[in-house]
């Protein structure tokens, strides 16, 4: 038996230019060597020539205090008001005049509920300030002493060494350098509501240095720090670097940072539980110092009885180091730019971006020239196109019924504000929801199907129109990408990539087919593992990324770009799977229009269901 030959390059069976493309590759290699030149090593601020006053003793009985005479604090109930009054009391007994402000906010699951912030300011030589903040709410599930607790209590114990009292000194011994502003929050478990609502109102917002929030302090993990905010921004990799020092002077080992890789994620999928996000998302450097992990504490187990008084005393220790190295007069970066940590050592965001956009060329390349040599070849590509476009309609009809049922109220609602993974909101699937919006994008589904389905052999010529109007699309879509959040281009390199080489192998074996077909899903894929690991969520995962739209956090931009992204790849899996079929010419079509055919077909089927078993015999005869 003769060998089987090699399709020649350019011929219908092999139509991409490989030489072309990887070539073009050769063009990364400027932006990677670019990119590793900006790595640098940030620099910590000097730390205080004195030692922190901390007092671990007082702020676990102040912890323990609020957890037990107030352990239901979820915003709203009459436990919240009273921890309120209670913080407010503390801050008092250190000559405090507490600001308080009122407000109200609609929160997943709980409604429209009245919320308060309060805000202890501690006077210094320069109107810039330092804001020091911590929530002192939870779901009411359970007591919250560390989560938070731990964190309301470290934040009053650091207001004690700047209280204004008469005869009192700070802890430098001096008036500080900086306004010092203390913030007690409120709807911190429920996408940090108090944070964005400070960070938008205060009278300081333009002059605020630096941030550090107190979240769950108290807890038996080793301590990390939160840098991710609402947009793909970092904050001021100085105030990182020197929170990682002051930590590491009093713990003895340097906080966790999240991997490379899920920088990447949380900057191409901009995501924030944290205080810190709405801080970031703004230009204002800002970071979370913790023990627990992304996921809230198990609320069962957050009982006074189980905190960690002596990791309470190390971070507690190390936030008020950190203030008065903040207050020593050397100021930060001001702003926020992005990077990627690696270890130590960062890289500059512009220039992982510039990698990831030249990562972009080889394929765009690709798919022109795949385009250029149908149209030389004289292959019809407009079918292909008027498919695409079918596709594409369907599913922008999908966007416009989830925006129609997150307008009438079908899904969650929220003041845009991520909805806390611990809540029954983000498990809590809404089938009505969801079957009243299925009703219709079946029916859509349907008269759209009635045009794309194959009703004949479909050519070697038609597939590769096909492929190449798929390719243009996704190269679309990544060019939209580009222009949004260039980070984004993670989760959309692998489909690509993967499906570039698709009409290169078609009349090989359909097992490499659908080994590229899934490859191409390993980008969305990563998203949803990211989510579904670090929240718990498990399979509800994609209702929780609905409740993110429908609460306002995730733009509806996004929404757009994820659905047109979503047609084209519908059009390589039918060509990947054979079920493609170019767009009817109009003499092929139904006389009475997809809709109508859909419904005359819809209504055989049930009559010939439920006809005698000896009439269908005849039909089918």
């Amino acid at each position: 038996m003769a060998p089987r030959r090699r399709p020649r390059r350019g011929s219908v069976e092999r139509p991409i230019n490989s030489r072309l493309v990887r070539g073009t590759w050769l063009l990364v290699g400027l932006p990677l060597l670019l990119a590793a030149f900006t790595v640098g090593r940030p620099a910590p601020l000097p730390p205080s020539t004195l030692p922190p006053a901390f007092d671990t003793e007082t702020a676990a009985l102040l912890a323990r205090e609020l957890a037990r005479d107030y352990p239901d604090r979820s915003p709203g109930s009459v436990q919240a008001a009273h921890a309120a009054t209670w913080v407010r009391d503390q801050f008092a007994l250190y000559g405090f005049e507490t600001q308080v402000d009122r407000f109200e906010s609609t929160l997943p699951g709980l409604g429209r509920v009245p919320l308060q912030n309060l805000v202890a300011v501690a006077s210094g030589a320069s109107s810039d300030a330092l804001v020091f903040m911590a929530s002192r709410d939870n779901t009411g599930v359970g007591a919250g002493a560390n989560d938070n607790g731990s964190g309301t209590a470290a934040l009053i114990e650091l207001a004690r060494a700047y209280a204004p009292v008469e005869g009192s000194s700070s802890a430098t011994g001096t008036a500080p350098a900086h306004t010092i502003v203390f913030v007690s929050t409120d709807g911190g478990a429920y996408g940090s509501v108090g944070a964005e609502r400070f960070v938008t109102t205060t009278p300081y917002r333009g002059r605020v240095v630096a941030m550090v929030s107190l979240r769950a302090i108290a807890g038996g993990g080793p301590p990390r720090i939160e840098i991710a905010g609402d947009t793909a921004r970092s904050p001021a990799a100085s105030l990182v670097r020197t929170a990682a020092i002051r930590v590491l002077e009093q713990v003895g080992e340097e906080p966790r940072r999240p991997t490379a890789l899920r920088q990447l994620v949380d900057l191409g999928f901009p995501f924030a539980l944290g205080e810190q996000g709405s801080f970031v998302a703004r230009g204002i450097p800002a970071i979370t110092l913790t023990t627990a992990d992304e996921r809230p504490p198990d609320p069962f187990t957050d009982t006074p009885e189980r905190l960690n008084v002596q990791r309470l005393g190390e971070l507690g220790r190390s936030a008020q180091a950190l203030l008065t190295s903040l207050d020593a007069g050397l100021e930060l970066a001001r702003g926020t730019s992005s990077y990627v940590y690696l270890g130590r050592r960062i890289v500059r965001g512009w220039a992982v971006e510039l990698v990831l956009i030249a990562m972009l060329l080889p394929f765009l390349v690709g798919a022109v020239d795949l385009f250029a040599r149908c149209r030389r070849r004289q292959v019809p590509v407009l079918p292909a196109v008027r498919a695409l476009r079918s596709r594409l309609a369907f599913w922008l009809f999908g966007v416009a019924l989830l925006y129609a049922g997150v307008r009438i109220g079908l899904f969650p609602r929220g003041d845009g504000r991520p909805v806390a993974p611990d809540t029954g909101v983000a498990r809590d699937w809404r089938p009505v929801a969801l079957v009243l919006l299925a009703v219709p994008f079946a029916a859509a589904w349907l008269a759209t199907r009635e045009r794309l389905i194959p009703r004949r052999a479909t050519g070697a010529e038609e597939r590769l129109a096909g492929y190449s109007a798929a390719l243009l699309g996704l190269g679309l879509v990544a060019v939209l990408v580009v222009a949004t959040n260039p980070f984004a281009l993670v989760f959309l390199l692998p489909s690509l990539y993967a499906w570039l080489g698709l009409p290169q192998v078609h009349e090989r074996s359909p097992g490499l087919r659908g080994v590229l077909l899934a490859l191409g899903a390993a980008g969305p894929l990563l998203l949803l593992l990211s989510f579904a690991t670090r929240f718990d969520l498990g399979l509800d995962t994609p209702w929780y990324l609905l409740t993110l739209v429908s609460a306002g956090y995730v733009p509806w931009l996004t929404v757009l770009l994820v659905f047109a992204w979503i047609a084209p790849a519908a059009q390589v899996a039918a060509l990947a799977t054979g079920r493609y079929a170019p767009y009817p010419e109009h003499d092929d079509r139904p006389a009475q229009g997809a809709l109508r055919e859909t419904i005359r077909r819809i209504v055989v089927a049930i009559g010939h269901r439920r006809a005698p078993k000896e009439d269908r015999d005849a039909l089918e005869l």
